[in-house]
């Protein structure tokens, strides 16, 4: 695997920054219904950058280095990447929710520091087993003190498998690249949400 190139680094740390909307309800900052509408805001915000971007004259550095070749006529995935976010805030409880979150937030930038695939292709073994290891020990915390040990655990498997499989490859539907800032939290948290309905 070759050293991960400087634009690359850069797109993975404001992946991680992405983090902070989630931190302020898990710090106490703010509620769950008020970081519903942040992601709305926010969700909003992007949805104007994008059409702007697109259909526009923005025509900002940041894009250059931040968006990647598939992404310049295509939704980018920040957006992607604040719609999903956004949609679990909306759907599901915060013990699933924010796990979503993380998963795409803090895993999805680890496994791609660790390894990444051509556009339809699987990443490398070693590189799903630790996405998927991280975004287990992301969920746990959330899920176990709410459904118990065994089948909590069962659940954030459930969840790590989701997200490992969204992130592990990117398919192609109709000529668009189905972005892995778009699915993973959806995926992810419905794969918990149903492991523990289907285990209560």
């Amino acid at each position: 695997m070759g050293r991960p190139s400087t634009a690359e680094i850069k797109r993975r740390l404001v992946h991680v920054s992405g983090s902070g909307m989630p931190l302020l309800y898990i710090l106490g900052i703010v509620d769950w219904q008020t970081l519903g509408y942040l992601f709305v805001l926010a969700s909003i915000a992007v949805t104007v950058l994008e059409v702007l971007r697109l259909y526009g004259n923005l025509d900002w550095r940041i894009y250059d280095e931040l968006t990647r070749e598939y992404e310049q006529d295509n939704v980018a995935g920040y957006a992607l990447y604040t719609y999903s976010q956004t949609f679990v805030a909306l759907v599901f409880a915060p013990y699933i929710a924010v796990p979503g979150m993380l998963m795409l937030t803090v895993g999805d930038p680890i496994s791609g520091l660790l390894g990444s695939a051509p556009v339809g292709e699987m990443k490398s073994l070693s590189t799903l087993a630790a996405m998927f290891t991280v975004c287990f020990a992301l969920t746990a915390p959330f899920v176990i003190p709410v459904a118990g040990v065994v089948v909590g655990s069962v659940a954030s498997a459930a969840g790590a498998v989701g997200a490992t499989v969204s992130d592990g490859v990117k398919p192609v539907v109709a000529g668009y690249v189905i972005d892995d800032n778009l699915s993973i939290p959806p995926v992810s948290c419905a794969a918990i949400a149903v492991t523990l309905t289907l285990l209560a």
